[in-house]
């Protein structure tokens, strides 16, 4: 599939929990609606934290998506009259996702992906680190952390009332009840080895 224009182009919007990653790419999603660009939005199946079928931010922004299990799946929806592909909670997905978006952007797509940048554990999460790199386009947002309110780059998993210990799978769905957005200094993860 080749486009006419050359408007192609990668953006990521990353950052914690809590920071207004959703809202920010369904803003930008809004924006393409009102230039009548053809827009197809994806998010990973496993996120059924708030509704089937849309993109939902946790302040209730929505938007129309499709569910897919596999990156590979985006190219099934995805034609020559598609100009722009946004992505939900990219970090969900495995590596396969870096050459589909690199693919869709070279072929004239502009392509917006939202996800967490680090685990829990504060380690690079899944394919964003590799995104960052390729991307042209970066917006890094904060939170407030729940500690100390100050700007809050952590998201910090909470279990039973106590942070989340090392050894904790690294995926668990979840929203208030499961995270918290902290900052640096008052991020904890229990049996986190010492570098």
């Amino acid at each position: 599939m080749k486009k006419k224009h050359r408007n192609g182009h990668i953006e990521i919007i990353t950052g914690p929990m809590y920071a207004g990653k959703t809202e920010e790419l369904i803003r930008r999603i809004r924006r393409a609606e009102y230039a009548k660009e053809r827009i197809i939005v994806f998010k990973p199946a496993i996120d059924n934290r708030y509704a089937e079928g849309e993109v939902v931010s946790h302040n209730n922004s929505r938007t129309t998506s499709i569910n897919i299990a596999k990156a590979s799946d985006i190219l099934r929806y995805v034609d020559e009259k598609t100009d722009l592909v946004a992505i939900d909670e990219v970090q969900f997905f495995d590596d396969e996702i870096v050459p589909i978006i690199e693919s869709l952007a070279s072929q004239g797509i502009r392509v917006i992906a939202s996800g967490l940048d680090t685990n829990f554990r504060d380690e690079p999460f899944g394919p964003i680190p590799t995104l960052l790199a390729i991307a042209e386009e970066v917006d890094k947002l904060t939170a407030v952390c729940v500690i100390c309110h100050r700007d809050a780059t952590k998201t910090q998993r909470i279990v039973n009332g106590l942070p989340a210990n090392y050894d904790d799978p690294e995926i668990l769905v979840g929203a208030h009840e499961s995270y918290e957005a902290r900052c640096r200094h008052c991020h904890e993860v229990p049996g986190k080895p010492k570098y």
